[in-house]
């Protein structure tokens, strides 16, 4: 069944201990991510083009997808009217995947936690969903993406339960804020990110105005 192999799947990334591992990983799972992932009710990748649409005009300049894998986030934002949309992604299989869609505009290959190569100001906004959690990027992933982002440009994304303390997410939310580099806009209550399995895998989605 497509949910048992899901749920192996999701250990494989959860369980992953390095960014080698962690590729290896999603390098095996891409061919049938995006289908076994529907069977267990994945909805974020769907869910966050409301945040982007309630904050972020279209056609106000480029955005990206931070940590895209197969590319799901962007036909739905394509279809609300967003042409311009990067996607960058650990995974070499998934980015390949994510190009198939015919909705970004440009697709790279590089690990949130590092150095990310468009300069200072670059897009409009970010969005990140799935990404900010066991396994995956660390917390301060988020410097390089408020980096890339232009003043008064937004920063939206999700981070799971179990490492947003553990994981110094509120930490890295304090600095940021209290250097001035962006503040609060929006916070939404914890919420499930699979509607049909995991029912104890809960997110909560940030938005912030870069400043």
């Amino acid at each position: 069944m497509n949910i048992d192999k899901a749920n192996a799947a999701l250990d494989s990334v959860y369980t992953a201990d390095t960014p080698k591992a962690l590729a290896e990983a999603y390098a095996a799972w891409a061919a049938t991510y995006d289908s076994e992932t529907a069977s267990l009710g994945y909805l974020l990748p769907f869910l966050i083009a409301a945040w982007v649409a309630r904050h972020v005009p279209s056609g106000e300049g480029p955005l990206l997808d931070a940590g895209c894998g197969t590319g799901l986030s962007g036909p739905s934002l394509k279809a609300l009217g967003y042409r311009d949309i990067a996607g960058l992604d650990l995974s070499e299989d998934m980015l390949k995947i994510a190009g198939s869609h015919q909705a970004y505009s440009e697709l790279k290959q590089a690990m949130l936690g590092g150095p990310l190569p468009w300069p200072d100001g670059y897009f409009r906004a970010f969005f990140s969903t799935g990404v900010f959690t066991i396994s995956h990027a660390p917390a301060s992933g988020l410097y390089e993406l408020v980096r890339i982002t232009k003043k008064g440009g937004h920063a939206i994304f999700t981070v799971r339960d179990q490492v947003f303390e553990s994981g110094g997410f509120r930490d890295v939310f304090a600095e940021l804020e209290h250097n001035e580099k962006w503040r609060p806009i929006e916070e939404s209550p914890w919420f499930r990110c699979y509607a049909i399995a995991e029912p104890e895998a809960l997110v909560k989605t940030f938005v912030f105005e870069v400043v």
